[in-house]
């Protein structure tokens, strides 16, 4: 029951926030509607449309709230109303005509309200998780090793944020959506790479939810390919994931996957999606990943991957997105075509010191021209950088190794 709630969360909050203007009112009034299902649905059984249920009753409690604390005003104004043979004015009649407005974008308008540029990256993606994703503050807390506290916090300075520079509730305009679409494809994008980097089990799916999201975002927006492309990258990349740890929580990387424990029904998926997508050739950056992706799937081992075909896409994407770290990636490949020494030529040159794959791609560079001490080293000092356990642990081992 807590479960089906949650994921009609975001949908009812994103209703009410349409209605009443005011998230923590609207939180408020979703948090009502659940105590409410605790009473209701043990008794009654979870209701074949929960997320109807949800909304619907905390409408009711929203105008339930609104007619209290309009109640002392609308008896003066009644009384003179009255007075003059009217009618007493109903302090909820606003709510209740706006609640009867089409609900089908609220939650795209609230995903750009999330994502509005005026907040840092860190309050887009703690929002979005809160608002949309409908988490509690202490899962989105444990999931980025932040104190419950902070993550609160930040939760309550973007939501006055928001509120003190009136960041409107609304879709962008056509000239403004492809910048600010980006906004919410990187958020989204930087949760699912959260849940996919660590075998957790204290928290909830972060990649899954990420999914979740991004279907949604593609039903809204269905003639974008980016967002479109996205999703596939998510499908093909969460497809490995089965073969990514192993038992003992361990990283296991691309080259020693058993890819006969990658899940074929999601890999299927996410190549279909991409397929239709590049058909159209306006292909952006997240649909080059996802091809990419997608020619990783369909080798049958890692030695026979097509590597000139992923670096024609490398070279595509960088034309597109010419940062160090698609070098880092395309250096990588590169080793595959041209050989180690080559890329370790093209790592070197990258200004990615502070930055642990950088440290750990040039290590497996260094080990493969049989420079092991310099290995070595390597895999030490992208250790001391490295993000997570997991990772921290890997690159220990392969030094020791």
């Amino acid at each position: 029951m807590t479960e089906a709630f949650r994921l009609e969360r975001g949908r009812a909050v994103a209703t009410l926030v349409r209605m009443l203007g005011d998230i923590d009112a609207a939180e408020e009034a979703v948090q009502d509607a659940f105590v409410r299902a605790l009473e209701v649905w043990p008794r009654d059984g979870v209701p074949p449309n929960a997320a109807g249920w949800i909304v619907t009753t905390a409408k009711n409690r929203a105008i339930d709230v609104a007619r209290r604390e309009g109640s002392r005003q609308s008896r003066y104004e009644g009384a003179a109303r009255l007075g003059d043979g009217g009618t007493a004015p109903d302090p909820a009649s606003g709510i209740a005509e706006r609640l009867d407005q089409p609900l089908e974008d609220d939650q795209l308008r609230l995903m750009f309200t999330c994502c509005h540029p005026a907040l840092g990256l860190e309050s887009q993606v703690a929002l979005t998780l809160r608002l949309i994703a409908g988490l509690e503050t202490r899962d989105i807390a444990r999931a980025f090793l932040t104190p419950e506290a902070t993550m609160a916090q930040r939760l309550t300075r973007a939501k006055r944020k928001i509120s003190a520079a009136r960041i409107p509730y609304r879709v962008p305009s056509a000239d403004e959506l492809p910048e600010r679409l980006g906004a919410v494809l990187a958020v989204l994008y930087l949760v699912f790479n959260q849940g996919y980097g660590e075998a957790r089990t204290d928290v909830p799916d972060l990649s899954r939810e990420a999914i979740r999201l991004t279907r949604a975002l593609v039903t809204l927006l269905p003639d974008d390919l980016e967002a479109r492309g996205l999703l596939a990258l998510e499908l093909l990349t969460e497809s490995r994931r089965p073969a990514r740890f192993s038992a003992k929580g361990d990283i296991v990387l691309l080259a020693d996957q058993d890819r006969n424990r990658w899940d074929g029904a999601l890999a299927a998926e996410g190549r279909g999606i991409i397929a239709e997508c590049m058909v159209r050739r306006q292909a952006g950056p997240y649909q080059l990943q996802a091809a990419i992706a997608a020619v990783h799937s369909m080798a049958p081992s890692y030695s026979r991957t097509a590597w000139p075909q992923i670096l024609a896409l490398y070279d595509q994407l960088w034309s597109l997105q010419p940062t160090a770290v698609v070098e880092l990636n395309r250096a990588v490949v590169v080793a595959e075509v041209n050989g180690p020494e080559r890329a370790l030529s093209i790592v070197d040159g990258l200004p990615l010191e502070r930055y642990h794959l950088w440290h750990a791609t040039r290590a497996n560079l260094l080990a493969r021209l049989g420079r092991d001490a310099e290995a070595r080293a390597a895999y030490l000092a992208g250790a001391e950088l490295a993000p997570t356990q997991a990772e921290r642990d890997f690159l220990i081992e392969r030094a020791d190794g």
